[in-house]
Parts: structure tokens; C-alpha cells; sequence
């Protein structure tokens, strides 16, 4: 099944070419962040469909998911 995944800021030079990914039914977020070489412990958010979830979300067909590292400011 085909989802989207969009990768911001320091993790932008993760992200599936044309934004798209295959994979498979029953795939967590997690599962995802693996799939594209991302250290699990650089992603501090993860949004499904612009929802706030945990990493053992599982996406299904269609889906947008958003990944995150930590940002700070100052």
C-alpha cells in the first residue's frame, strides 16, 4: 500500500523520493522510521494524518505521516 511521509527539518534528507513509500498492511510509524535509515531517537513527533502518535500507530492505504526531530530555538 502506498502512503506519504513527509521528513522536516534535519530529517528532510530521509524522505522517499516523490514523498511516496510502499509498505506493507499492519506497518507502525516505527516500522517506517526504521524503512528509511532514521535513528529511532531522532524522531521526537510523529503525526498520522495530522494526529499526534505514538510510534506503534500502524498506517493503513493513503495515509500522511509526518516525522519530526527535536527543535530548538532560543
Amino acid at each position: 500500500m502506498k502512503i506519504e511521509v513527509k521528513c522536516f527539518a534535519t530529517l528532510a534528507h530521509h524522505a522517499p523520493a516523490g514523498g511516496e513509500l510502499e509498505v506493507e498492511a499492519g506497518t507502525s510509524v516505527d516500522s517506517i522510521i526504521d524503512l528509511l535509515g532514521i535513528p529511532n531517537a531522532e524522531v521526537k513527533i510523529r503525526f498520522v494524518n495530522g494526529v499526534h502518535v505514538n510510534g506503534d500507530a500502524v498506517v493503513a492505504e493513503g495515509d500522511r505521516v509526518g516525522l519530526f526531530p527535536a527543535v530548538g530555538g532560543g
